[in-house]
């Protein structure tokens, strides 16, 4: 008995995940963390009206979802001011990216993203046998022009582009989004990750035709709307590219506890608008925290900020792992120079409370173990 007859590639890939996760973390401390503002969740939760709709939903459980997603699907459309056949839905941006790079990826196969960017983009590719080509951030921006060059350069498949980026914060003006969509190498598709895009300026969402065969753009519920734990994401794009969706999706994916949440909550403005200005106080105190420590805090049009430690990405581990030693769970960037940050989430003021005393005892910590 040998066991799985697993592919070469398989076999050739690290057990892994892109993120350990808090509760990982959690039972290694032995004790819950006192703050969560490490993973970009709403710490406010789901709209009222898309919480009683998952209860009610929850009765009817014993049935599968609608594999069609009809009903969420047409209000997406028209909340988004497309058609329905512009929306594909699925397990949260994570479960499109994946569907995507098995769609497109061959072992082999160019695929471009940014040195440092959205982690779990790389595990799909990865997973499919992609070769992934990373540009570096510039001025701790994702580089629209070198990601564009290198596609080119490559004949890329794929280009992934987090706007605003993850982990930085940082993000582009319409105008630019919309010039680097119009200038996608035939034969390459631009993957627009908005997770973020709800806390953009106003006006700062481009304009994207969604019959443009170059570009999707992903959005999701995990972050303004607060149902990170429901798994709902969508896409817009052309509509081959969305039917496309249809020969490897797993129509079974969303629970219609989850879908009757979406609805809901899509149909709150109320509620979103109230979460985005908690957001904005919530990461104007943590810029302040972070300037009364004598640190920076970089601009940011997400819901967390990414701190600059002042240092390099040995000073500001131990800066995280002496936040979560106290309890407070933050997370950094993965490669240097952006990991020369750690990055919080927006909290609750009981949360950032925790953070204005920990992070003071935090930079001792680290200060002595550079010393030493």
């Amino acid at each position: 008995m040998t066991g799985p007859r697993y592919t070469p590639l398989v076999a050739s890939l690290p057990a892994t995940v892109p993120f350990v996760g808090p509760e990982t973390q959690e039972r290694a401390l032995g004790q819950p963390f006192k703050a969560r503002l490490g993973a970009n969740e709403s710490v406010f939760g789901p709209s009222p009206k898309a919480i009683a709709a998952m209860a009610d939903a929850a009765q009817d459980t014993w049935m599968y979802g609608d594999p069609e997603n009809h009903d969420l699907r047409r209000a997406i459309a028209a909340h988004e001011g497309v058609s329905a056949e512009n929306i594909i839905i699925g397990e949260g941006i994570d479960g499109l990216l994946g569907y995507l790079a098995r769609m497109v990826t061959s072992p082999g196969d160019a695929i471009v993203t940014s040195d440092g960017a959205y982690p779990t983009f790389n595990y799909h590719v990865s997973g499919f046998g992609g070769i992934l080509h990373k540009m570096p951030y510039k001025n701790d921006h994702e580089d629209p022009d070198a990601l564009l060059a290198k596609a080119a350069e490559t004949d890329a498949k794929l280009i992934y582009f987090a706007n605003p980026d993850n982990p930085m914060g940082t993000w582009h003006s319409a105008e630019t989004i919309e010039n680097m969509a119009a200038n996608v190498p035939d034969g390459c598709l631009l993957i627009l990750d908005e997770a973020y895009g709800q806390f953009l300026p106003a006006g700062t969402l481009p304009k994207i035709d969604p019959s443009n065969p170059n570009v999707i753009r992903f959005r999701t519920f995990s972050k303004a709307y607060g149902m990170a734990g429901a798994r709902v994401g969508y896409g817009i794009g052309a509509p081959d590219l969305i039917t496309s969706f249809n020969k490897v999706r797993n129509h079974f994916g969303m629970s219609r506890i989850s879908q009757a949440g979406a609805l809901a909550a899509l149909n709150d403005a109320d509620y979103l608008a109230e979460i985005q200005t908690k957001v904005a106080a919530s990461c104007a105190r943590i810029a302040k925290i972070a300037t009364d420590n004598g640190l920076t805090a970089l601009p940011s049009a997400a819901n967390f900020v990414a701190i600059d430690c002042g240092s390099d990405g040995t000073f500001a581990k131990a800066v995280l792992d002496a936040l979560i030693a106290q309890g407070v769970f933050v997370r950094m960037p993965f490669v240097a120079p952006q990991n020369r940050c750690i990055r919080v989430s927006a909290g609750t003021e009981s949360d950032l409370d925790l953070l204005s005393t920990a992070l003071p005892q935090a930079l001792a910590t680290a200060h002595q173990c550079k010393s030493a």
